[in-house]
């Protein structure tokens, strides 16, 4: 059976997308711990980031540091933080997470914000890159 991811990047679960590209999709996490909190996947499905061929894995990790500057300048921050858990979903994901303190990486400290909010932080993360 796909992954919540699979069914993402398939079109069958709709996202509040950032950026993608033939071969990786960023998108915001509906329940992030920080407004902005980004998900950088690869469309490949593969379970856990660390059995990624270094082409995908370093393509990922190369994806992602595109993001992370636009997030920046969209959501004021001290800095994005990157974590890799790889527990909740089993389709490897880099989170990018807007940081002002070490609480805004508490996992357990989730957000509810609207589509209509998820819409327009998304908005103004793609008018920086």
């Amino acid at each position: 059976m796909p992954s919540i991811f699979s069914r993402i990047v398939a079109g069958d679960i709709p996202a509040h997308k950032i950026a993608e590209t033939d071969d990786f999709l960023a998108f915001l996490d509906v329940m992030p711990t920080a407004t902005g909190h980004t998900l950088v996947i690869p469309k490949k499905e593969v379970d856990y980031i660390f059995d990624l061929d270094n082409e995908l894995y370093t393509g990922l990790m190369a994806f992602a540091r595109k993001i992370a500057p636009a997030l920046e300048k969209a959501v004021p921050c001290k800095r994005i933080g990157v974590a890799v858990v790889g527990l909740e979903v089993p389709h490897a994901h880099v989170h990018l997470i807007p940081l002002n303190s070490m609480a805004d990486m508490n996992f357990h400290n989730k957000l509810k914000p609207s589509q209509e909010e998820l819409a327009v932080t998304a908005e103004k993360i793609r008018q920086y890159l």
